[in-house]
């Protein structure tokens, strides 16, 4: 789905007074009917990562930790088997995972000798059955499950999706029988930043508005929306890299992308929303 900049920033303006909850996915999809699910759920989970981004310094000071965890021990103490995290993360507009990060954190400072390390927090968000205090562990449970854009469950989520793509792209390459490394060959061969395919008989990509077309020695899979932000972030730590060491390429952005963005063919990285079908290798003839 390619989306012209206005088009995306309606949306993303919607997603301004809404919270990060699978309901207003719902009413999103349903104030835009055209959009798809996919890439709905893209634009929403990174514009939330953009509004996080702003706000975390503000919910990491001494002052909010504590006024935080003061506040999860009256709610527990009250009735532990309420949502009392997830309902504080909602009421402070934070990251119900982030919000249970904050509070496990404190919590453990306070019942153990030594400060927690980052893979101790991280295993016991993966899995709260590790969490030495009950009510505790069932709260984090309930902001991990109910958190759709941040959390283990939703990187586990992200981790699969992204396969999935990178799967359905090889499959691609070998109908079209186009020899290609994948990225593991090429780290192999001792590359250390690389694309997911290189073709190893470059393409060219007909285009209605490029007599000659466009060659492709390359292919990223991004199972997400391209939106500004990430983009040129992709760019300045990839796509511009890859260009360096092989030449002109193509990305693909299955869930769409922002249809102004596409402006650096000429200069070699070509933006798709799909697999496409006008290729030719470049031993063939091109009209």
């Amino acid at each position: 789905m390619i989306l012209t900049k206005a088009q995306y920033d309606e949306i993303a303006q919607c997603l301004v007074s809404v919270p990060p909850t699978r309901q207003s996915l719902r009413k999103l999809k349903q104030r835009f009917p055209s959009q798809s699910q996919a890439t709905l759920l893209s634009i929403f989970s990174q514009e939330y990562q953009k509004h996080i981004k702003r706000t975390h310094a503000k919910h990491h000071t001494s002052e909010a930790i504590e006024s935080y965890y003061q506040r999860y021990l009256n709610g527990v103490g009250k009735n532990g088997a309420a949502p009392v995290l997830l309902e504080l993360a909602n009421e402070v507009d934070y990251a119900p995972s982030l919000m249970a990060r904050i509070i496990l954190e404190r919590f453990l400072q306070e019942h153990k000798e030594t400060p927690p390390s980052k893979s101790v927090i991280n295993s016991m968000l993966r899995d709260p059955s590790q969490i030495p205090d009950g009510v505790l562990a069932n709260q984090v449970y309930q902001c991990i499950v109910n958190d759709c854009c941040y959390g283990p469950l939703v990187d586990c989520i992200k981790h699969a999706i992204g396969h999935e793509h990178e799967v359905l792209l090889r499959d691609l390459l070998l109908e079209k029988n186009l020899s290609f490394l994948d990225e593991d060959q090429l780290r192999a061969k001792g590359y250390d930043k690389t694309p997911d395919f290189i073709l190893q008989v470059p393409v060219v990509m007909l285009c209605p508005l490029a007599v000659e077309g466009h060659i492709i020695h390359w292919i990223e899979s991004k199972a997400s929306f391209g939106d500004e932000c990430s983009h040129h972030a992709y760019l300045h730590d990839q796509f511009w890299s890859y260009w360096n060491r092989f030449g002109p390429g193509l990305v693909i952005y299955w869930y769409g992308f922002i249809q102004e963005l596409d402006c650096n063919r000429e200069r070699g990285i070509l933006l798709q929303a799909c697999f496409p079908t006008d290729i030719v290798t470049l031993c063939h003839n091109v009209a």
